[in-house]
This record gives C-alpha cells, structure tokens and sequence, in this order.
C-alpha cells in the first residue's frame, strides 16, 4: 500500500523545543502585544503551560535559550534591543521569512503549539488569535501555508473511523509529522460515540485553557515592573 503520509522539504528540521519556542513567541506576539518580546523566563512560561499545550512539556531556561539561539541561527528568530529592558528579549521572524499575514501567522501558531488538528479545531483554537468567521476561512489559509514553497502545512491521510481531516506543521521534519500521523491513528482507536459527555469535557478544556492564558498574561503584565 502506497505512503500517503505528507512529506517535507529540506530545511525544515525544527526540534520539539524549537518548534515550542516558536509557537509561542508567534502567540504571545497575539495575546501580550504589551509584553512582547519575551525574555527568556516568559518564553519558558510559555513553553511550560498545563493546557493550550500538546504535549506539555517542561523545558528548563537554559534548553530554551539554546532553542532560541538555534532559531536565530535559522533567522526565525532575533534579539530586540531596548534601552529600558534589563534582560535580552526577543520576537519571531516568520512574517517576514515566510511573508506570512497575521491569518497565517495565527493558524501556523497553533499548529505549532498543538499538533495535529481539524480546521473546526483550529477555527476555535485561535479565537484569541484571529477569529475567523467560519471554517472556510481557515481552510483557505491552510491550503494557502501548503502552498508556501517549501510548504509550512499539509493534511495528513485521513485516520480510519473518522470523517475530518488533521492538519499538521511541517517544520519539524518528515519524522516528526509520521510520528504525528502514527499519534492521529492511535487516537482514534475508541474514539466514536463519545456524544454529549465529550462536547462536555470539551468546553471544560476551552474553559481551563482561557484561564490558563489569562494567567500568562498576567504574569507577562507583571514581568514589565520586574
């Protein structure tokens, strides 16, 4: 049986710590404009989140430095130099790297920060970022990330038992997105007929993961007097 797992171009080989750090500093660029760019310490709070976060991980700040230092070797990342800031920070690149609008941009940040999903998934992940006004717009911008040269996105071969396609990032490299098309199959294993009780926990993981960001944004807005 034909491979029908999408695969990547040269040049993208981002690790799981790099993939992180650039998620986040494409998200938080969204959600704390007022605190942006990040400090090392925000960055990791970022990369560290319980929820909004597939997988969670827990990065210390010096494996987020050398993340950043890496991606600034791969000019996706820079150091911004303030007068009044009393630790280094810094922003992402890929808008202009990529000539990625803030739609892109959105969509690209949580594939990153969560793997591979459904554009109805991504419509209501990104409410904080962008809101869409329907799951048509948020085909359009992944058709248009898969047709980014290299591509920046693709659809994975559609698991059995299931009727929506994923989406996936493609900045990890083809081993990366094999391993994210072996996770959708084995995810699925059990999972219909879930009905009302997993719309419920569902809205209780939106819930908790509004909350866990109204957090980091706090803890943002307080990292500015520190």
């Amino acid at each position: 049986m034909q491979d029908t797992t999408p695969t990547t171009e040269a040049g993208f080989d981002l690790d799981p710590a790099e993939i992180r750090v650039l998620g986040v500093l494409i998200e938080k660029a969204f959600i704390t404009p007022d605190a942006y760019p990040l400090s090392i310490n925000a960055i990791t709070t970022g990369c560290n989140q319980l929820t909004a976060r597939e997988p969670v991980m827990n990065l210390s700040e010096s494996e987020v430095q050398d993340a950043v230092d890496s991606l600034i070797a791969r000019r996706l990342v820079s150091k911004r130099d303030q007068a009044s800031a009393r630790v280094p920070k810094y922003e992402h690149l890929v808008r202009l790297r990529h000539s990625l609008p803030l739609t892109e941009q959105a969509v690209l940040a949580i594939l990153l920060l969560r793997g591979a999903q459904t554009a109805g998934e991504l419509r209501q992940r990104c409410e904080r970022l962008h809101r869409f006004d329907d799951v048509a717009g948020v085909e359009t911008v992944l058709e248009h990330l898969a047709e980014k040269y290299p591509p920046l996105a693709a659809a994975l071969p559609r698991a059995p038992g299931t009727k929506e396609t994923r989406h996936v990032h493609l900045l990890g490299g083809e081993a990366a997105v094999q391993e994210m098309a072996e996770a959708q199959s084995a995810g699925n294993v059990g999972s219909s007929g879930r009905g009302r009780i997993g719309e419920l926990e569902d809205e209780v993981r939106r819930l908790r993961e509004e909350l866990d960001a109204l957090r980091s944004e706090f803890a943002a807005f307080r990292q500015q007097f520190d």
